[in-house]
């Protein structure tokens, strides 16, 4: 356990959608999410739109009120809601960053690079003087691959790709231990992001650095990820090492998504077969009875209708949750 940075334990995040009493409705984001990061890892969350991966990242650093469950931090409780135990962030703020997934709207645009990834430095107290301010920020940019010169420009003068990298050198610059890296490069040209892939990992080598790395495009998040979780409507299908889950996957609906990641090889790419998923994605805010997966599932029967499938470990470090995993072999 002392490797842990991060325990995660039934999770939950409901947004209310209209109604009242009785009749109160809520989407419900994420229901029951367990997982942990050990230090210096790279833990892939992946699944399609509207799965809930973004709403599981700003919920354990608490942009969200969480409506249940427990996130242990490095050995402490950070909220249990259901012992009513919430501590202060600001702490908190400066070991946990965030890189958000849009750089156009998450940068001030009244504001320059440098006062930009300057405001945590003012907010924590990190620099005893303006030089000493200067230099950490001057670092931060170095470190990300721009230069002095930029500090004193603004947003709208850089490329997407540019202005990421300010917002990944914001998140540096208090010096964090774990990170969420909320779709960080899916705004980004497909040159652009094996770029900025491959700081995330040299960042990571240089500051012993912890992620949480959110994708929709499962073949990056192998790339990148020790250990790789699956969502579906919600909630964890599926969690494994990353070779592991891309080569022996259980779920059907994770073979599905590796089904869909292309082959360079033609002649491998014509033999290998494509698991289309019939339906669409049932309704946050009215999911399907036990199994959320079942409307969707080739496998699906009553049980799976009438119970919802335990969150088992099947072998050592992959846990899936299914009725049928021997089908599924």
């Amino acid at each position: 356990m002392s490797d842990r940075l991060v325990q995660v334990d039934h999770l939950r995040q409901y947004f209310p959608a209209g109604g009242y009493g009785r009749k109160k409705r809520f989407i419900q984001a994420v229901d029951d999410v367990s997982f942990y990061i050990e230090k210096g890892e790279t833990l892939g969350l992946v699944g399609e739109s509207g799965c809930g991966k973004t709403t599981t990242g700003r919920t354990l650093l608490k942009l969200y009120e969480p409506t249940g469950g427990k996130f242990t931090y490095d050995g402490k409780v950070v909220f249990d809601i259901e012992n009513k135990v919430s501590v202060d962030m600001l702490p908190y703020r400066k070991r946990m960053q965030i890189v958000f997934q849009d750089p156009y709207a998450s940068l001030d645009p009244r504001m320059t690079v440098g006062d930009i990834v300057g405001e945590a430095i003012d907010v924590h107290k990190l620099a005893s003087s303006k030089q000493e301010r200067y230099d950490i920020i001057i670092e931060m940019l170095r470190r990300v691959g721009l230069n002095s010169e930029h500090a004193n420009r603004y947003p709208h003068e850089f490329s997407g790709g540019q202005r990421q990298r300010v917002g990944i050198a914001r998140a540096l610059a208090v010096s964090p231990e774990f990170i969420v890296c909320d779709e960080p490069i899916s705004a980004l040209d497909v040159s652009i992001q094996a770029q900025v892939i491959n700081m995330f990992e040299d960042l990571q080598a240089e500051m012993g650095l912890t992620y949480l790395f959110i994708a929709h495009d499962l073949s990056v998040v192998k790339h990148i990820s020790n250990r790789i979780g699956v969502m579906y409507l919600g909630r964890l299908v599926e969690l494994a090492d990353s070779y592991e889950l891309t080569t022996r996957s259980l779920h059907p609906y994770t073979k599905s998504l590796i089904s869909a990641i292309p082959i360079a090889d033609p002649k491998v790419a014509k033999a290998s077969k494509r698991i289309v998923l019939e339906g669409d994605v049932p309704s946050p805010l009215n999911p399907p009875s036990g199994c959320r997966f079942r409307t969707r599932c080739p496998y699906a029967d009553e049980r799976c209708a009438a119970e919802a499938p335990e969150w088992r470990e099947v072998s050592s470090g992959h846990y899936v949750a299914c009725h049928h995993i021997e089908k599924c072999r």
